[in-house]
């Protein structure tokens, strides 16, 4: 029996709740039918028994090291699995020569598994190069960073990245269901009968997060008391108590840090600086890295607040240059400021809209030939300076291209912005 049989089939029913109901097949998996479900790229090729070292990113709780073992299971690989941020050489020596040995001695693929993958340096990250190129280990790397961040190129270069969502609302209902009804692996042998709003306010209080979800179920099955038919009732009282009393700390790579920057972010785009600065505080006080803070402003700027204030993305990078110059504590202040700036400032999402439709547009139709006149330095261009108002119409787009891609709102400084190009550009406009 191989260790991911075991995982499965041993006597776990000390752990939690939320590792015992792991699920034992890709039907059993929730929330990411578009990866793994029938059809799709990763489950086609471990049907052929092929499996390419891939980079999962996605929140705590959302799967990736549940997904990992399914799909070492589905291609017959010893799993080996070490987290990245305890781990010393000679731990990861040890897996790479059990590796070696997997295939000189018993033909065997092995998956190595690498928990948070992100507390690998750029030096730790290329020893795994040549045994990824060799064939000697499939990397399956979890993270719940964004890789393209924290992750060198030249490893991304020799995986694939898959993207784990949290899981949708429908998708914990079932799980909680699931859990209630499972007599091997679940409650179901304790005869617990669960009310409606006791299912929403595990729902709202996990937020996307299958752990946490079966692990508040299951504490509110050990809290809630029998009746005098035997059944035990768990209802919105006995969740909401269990949640009261749950301490929550702030990991700054797990699910706090996911939650808290999710709900910074939609403050700003929301409007509401007393919520943005309720949550940048609070990330400030359990030592979040600034820098991330910062980082996540100017996205905003420029995703949710584009035109329509265009200073929000200089106020942003200000702020990120605060943070490097200045420091802790004091670059406190200039990232309130740029909360308080995003947060109250106009919001249009036309620029991310704009490139989006001109990415898809050329993917779609690829990219037709330039107008020969704007061709180094063609006679047949006309110089908009040498024209009244500086403007001249000439065409730009190629002459196959007749989309209208950037089209502003009436925020802000957009509206100005809006009226200027449909003055200048009167045909293009219809107007």
């Amino acid at each position: 029996m191989d260790r991911q049989e075991k995982l499965f089939k041993e006597d776990n029913s000390f752990q939690p709740l939320s590792y015992r109901m792991r699920p034992r097949s890709f039907d059993e998996f929730l929330g990411a039918e578009e990866i793994i479900g029938e059809g799709s790229f990763l489950r086609r090729t471990v049907q052929k028994d092929y499996l390419p070292s891939l980079i999962i990113f996605g929140p705590p709780g959302s799967g990736k090291t549940t997904l990992s073992i399914l799909l070492a299971k589905e291609i017959n690989a010893d799993f080996i699995e070490l987290n990245a941020a305890i781990i010393g050489v000679q731990d990861l020596k040890e897996a790479l020569q059990k590796a070696q040995r997997n295939i000189e001695l018993y033909k065997k693929k092995t998956v190595l598994f690498l928990d948070e993958i992100h507390h690998f340096n750029k030096l730790q990250q290329d020893v795994l190069l040549p045994f990824i190129e060799k064939g000697i280990i499939i990397l399956i790397g979890a993270t719940t960073e964004n890789p393209l961040f924290a992750l060198n190129t030249t490893l991304l270069s020799r995986c694939r990245i898959i993207e784990l969502k949290p899981l949708a609302d429908d998708k914990l209902r079932i799980l909680i269901d699931r859990a209630i009804k499972d007599r091997e692996r679940g409650l179901g042998g304790k005869n617990i009968v669960i009310s409606q709003d006791a299912v929403d306010e595990i729902v709202r209080f996990a937020n996307g997060d299958a752990r946490i979800a079966l692990n508040t179920l299951e504490i509110a099955s050990f809290v809630a008391k029998a009746g005098e038919d035997g059944k035990i009732l768990i209802d919105a009282s006995v969740v909401r108590e269990v949640i009261g009393k749950r301490v929550i700390r702030y990991d700054q790579k797990g699910d706090e840090h996911y939650h808290t920057i999710s709900a910074f972010i939609k403050s700003i785009r929301g409007s509401d600086p007393d919520a943005a600065l309720y949550y940048l505080a609070k990330m400030l006080l359990a030592g979040e890295d600034p820098r991330f803070i910062a980082r996540r402003l100017i996205i905003h700027a420029a995703e949710d607040i584009g035109m329509a204030d265009p200073l929000a993305l200089l106020i942003a990078q200000s702020a990120y240059y605060a943070v490097e110059v200045v420091g802790m504590p004091e670059a406190r202040i200039p990232l309130a400021e740029a909360t308080i700036y995003l947060a109250t400032a106009p919001k249009s999402n036309s620029v991310i809209s704009s490139i989006e439709k001109v990415m898809n547009y050329i993917q779609e139709k690829g990219v037709s030939e330039i107008p020969k006149h704007l061709w180094g330095s063609s006679p047949d261009y006309l110089y908009p300076h040498d024209f009244p108002e500086h403007f001249v119409i000439q065409r730009y787009l190629p002459y196959d291209v007749n989309e209208i891609f950037y089209n502003p709102t009436e925020q802000g400084e957009e509206k100005i912005i809006k009226e200027r190009i449909k003055k200048l550009w009167k045909e293009r406009y219809g107007r």
